[in-house]
């Protein structure tokens, strides 16, 4: 019983600090744009915890499944002074990119540090300066980043199949499966900077779709008509969901005949 709580735990930490900080990094360059923010939200679903603090509601809902920053003007026409839609493209791109930029920093600063920490193991103790940690460490995170586009740009060339991807659950269990802190830390960064690339892809309904929406209203000089941008974001979120659903099966699937 301990032992299930500890991974519940583990799990739980694990899916709320990456959304805390990514959602986190919207809110920050959100303030900063002199954006309004009316809600900063962990989870989806129920609220089970709230805080009204100035003009932002503070709340934490029943999935640990993702969360959201609701910036007025976001989703709807506003002629507020600090609506997002009255914003300068370059203000409300920057607000988008920084959810998914504190992700792969953040990602890649605690694997440098773990690389460089654990460098001593594999070095000649005469040769152990700080220097030549932080040269082993660049240089594997180095490694680790492009090993990630490699695994990408596979994907769209068709050489993964949805079968071979893992989910929430297919992640749950690698982390169950983590022994020690080093490890658990370890994947709390590799998981970070691969959400944060993966939210950079052009696709509708994720922070590379709204970019790209951003790059084609400064082509044309005008902003999308907020109808438009809805359908196409709703037809994304339909298509990850979908997809969210089939890996989901397939992790399920996989657990179940022990592979």
């Amino acid at each position: 019983m301990i032992s299930f709580i500890i991974n519940v735990i583990k799990i739980i930490f694990l899916l709320g600090f990456l959304i805390f900080i990514h959602e986190g990094g919207h809110f920050i360059v959100a303030k900063l744009c002199k954006v309004k923010v009316k809600e900063f939200s962990i989870g989806f679903g129920k609220i089970i915890w709230q805080k009204q603090k100035k003009e932002t509601k503070y709340t934490l809902r029943l999935i640990p499944l993702g969360g959201f920053c609701n910036m007025e003007g976001e989703s709807e026409e506003s002629d507020d002074e600090g609506s997002f839609s009255k914003a300068s493209v370059w203000k409300r791109m920057a607000i988008i990119l920084a959810g998914a930029t504190v992700n792969i920093l953040f990602g890649i600063l605690v694997y440098f540090l773990i690389i460089s920490t654990v460098a001593i193991q594999f070095m000649d103790p005469a040769k152990d300066t700080i220097f030549n940690r932080i040269y082993y460490g660049a240089k594997n995170t180095g490694v680790f980043i492009i090993s990630i586009f490699e695994s990408i740009k596979t994907l769209f060339a068709g050489g993964i199949a949805t079968d071979q991807m893992v989910g929430i659950v297919g992640i749950s269990e690698v982390v169950v499966k983590t022994t020690g802190i080093i490890n658990y830390i370890y994947l709390l960064a590799v998981i970070s900077v691969s959400l944060g690339v993966t939210n950079l892809l052009p696709i509708p309904a994720l922070d590379g779709g709204k970019i790209l929406i951003l790059i084609i209203e400064i082509i044309r000089g005008k902003p999308m008509k907020v109808e438009t941008e809805a359908k196409i974001q709703l037809i994304g979120f339909s298509i990850i969901f979908a997809l969210f659903l089939l890996v989901t099966y397939n992790d399920i699937l996989r657990i179940g005949s022990g592979s």
